[in-house]
């Protein structure tokens, strides 16, 4: 068996009706997944890996029996980024709908699934809804989870069985990794069985290191062991058609480039810059500006909408309400905006087809975040992401040399995970004992399970426990 012949014939009908077939990453992760083990896939922007979790997911949930109400909530979606979740909400919609109608055309009742969304934004309304009536499918971010897990919302995860991780390298090398880590093994801790992890990562290396991430251990008489998780890598070729721009003659005196003026100019880049990204703007359908701050965000917003006389860009960054930031992103794909400038909330796996350019004002600093924002462009399988990079200054212009020819030969920075960050396990322990009876061998070992902690010793764990008791 292999392919769509895994699902339901509903399933099967609807990817058949939308796309040509499957790729590699969907194949071959659907393999994996369907053997029950934890898999980590690996592969570019725009493979169709999130659909590859999702899709299985989903076709399992219309093919099981209904459980009770309270042992609804059956997969766990765990977003970096909140726009990222705002996107899975919407995305879901498509393949719940296709799949209902198909199941009509073969005469069998459609399944009905609920998706609800739990992040920093969700109303209270909504989070007392969500625990009177759990959703089938349950959408959230790193730090809600924590925060479930520490409150009454902890009672509707008893169930889950599959948990989704999705640009899982985003996390894995900061703190945000050690905490979703613990948090991780807490849910397992309250689940009824094991339940089962899937990471999606486009730009990560070294693949084993990030799966023991995902996986966690166990700890055997004092040894920590990884649980296995399978490694599902298709680095199929991803093409790109990146061009460094200088929109000046001599970096080191820019004003004389610039357009004339009454009083002496400064030394800024910016003036013949800004007509450069209004020509790039108006000359493709939809773009993605990618800047390195809030406050740039907003001032090249402002000043390509002066320069086009109307609003043809907006600012999307962190700071942005949900509302905003949702209509934002929105009015992208449905044209009524020809781009957005965004910071990094945009660069990690939003689905915006129609977007045919990426412009980066400054060098990404990274060849991974490079890759991230330079994929958003021709974000569909076989698809060229084509990207303009404009360098400030000429030193930034030699880091962005380097880290584009970087980006072209794959080369891409090796994840460094935080190990033993005790600030964090103070947090965690913090809620532990806030949730439920901490019991002190019981928690160790837990904390140890967390790939971060493998190595934790018991007299840090302890000093951690008297920092914390006041002694």
């Amino acid at each position: 068996m292999s392919g769509l012949d895994r699902f339901s014939p509903a399933t099967a009908a609807w990817f058949n009706a939308v796309f040509d077939a499957p790729t590699a990453a969907q194949l071959e992760g659907w393999e994996s997944i369907a053997e029950g083990h934890h898999t980590l896939i690996h592969a570019p922007t725009g493979s169709g890996k999130t659909l590859a979790a999702f899709l299985w997911a989903l076709d399992r949930l219309a093919t099981s029996p209904p459980p009770t109400d309270r042992q609804r909530c059956r997969v766990l979606y765990i977003s970096p980024l909140k726009a990222l979740a705002y996107d899975i909400d919407r995305n879901l919609k498509a393949p719940l709908t296709g799949i209902g109608v198909e199941a009509r055309k073969l005469g069998v009742a459609p399944p009905s699934l609920s998706v609800a969304m739990r992040t920093g934004d969700t109303p209270q309304s909504e989070r007392q809804a969500m625990l009177r009536k759990p959703p089938d499918l349950l959408i959230t971010t790193p730090e809600s989870l924590y925060l479930m897990l520490t409150s009454r919302g902890r009672e509707i995860l008893a169930s889950v069985d599959t948990v989704i991780i999705d640009e899982i390298h985003a996390v894995a090398g900061s703190k945000r990794g050690s905490h979703l880590s613990l948090s991780l093994e807490r849910l397992e801790d309250i689940t009824d069985g094991v339940p089962q992890r899937i990471g999606l990562s486009a730009t990560q290396r070294p693949l084993e290191v990030l799966a023991q991430f995902l996986g966690g251990g166990m700890v055997e008489s004092g040894t920590w062991n990884p649980r296995p998780v399978r490694i599902v890598d298709t680095p199929a070729e991803k093409q790109l058609d990146i061009e460094i721009v200088v929109p000046v003659s001599d970096m080191n005196r820019p004003e004389q480039d610039g357009p004339e003026q009454d009083e002496p100019a400064k030394r800024s880049i910016w003036p013949a810059m800004y007509p450069r990204l209004l020509d790039l703007l108006n000359d493709h359908n939809s773009t993605i500006f990618f800047v390195n701050s809030r406050g740039l965000a907003e001032r090249l917003a402002a000043e390509l909408n002066r320069l086009a006389d109307t609003e043809v860009v907006q600012a999307h960054h962190g700071s942005v309400s949900r509302e905003k930031r949702i209509a934002i992103e929105d009015r992208l794909k449905r044209g009524e905006l020809r781009g957005v400038v965004a910071t990094g909330t945009l660069e990690l796996g939003i689905d915006m087809a129609a977007v045919d350019l990426v412009v980066l004002v400054e060098s990404p600093s990274s060849v991974a975040r490079g890759l991230q924002r330079v994929g958003r462009a021709g974000h569909q399988v076989g698809a060229p992401s084509v990207a303009k990079v404009f360098p400030k200054h000429r030193g930034d212009l030699l880091e962005t040399a380097v880290v584009v020819d970087r980006m072209y030969s794959g080369d891409i920075e090796s994840t460094s995970i935080p190990l033993n960050p005790v600030d964090v396990l103070a947090q965690q322990v913090v809620a532990m004992a806030a949730s439920t009876d901490l019991e002190i061998d019981a928690a160790f070992d837990l904390v140890r399970r967390a790939y971060p902690f493998q190595n934790l010793t018991r007299q840090t764990f302890e000093s951690v426990l008297d920092k914390l008791s006041g002694r």
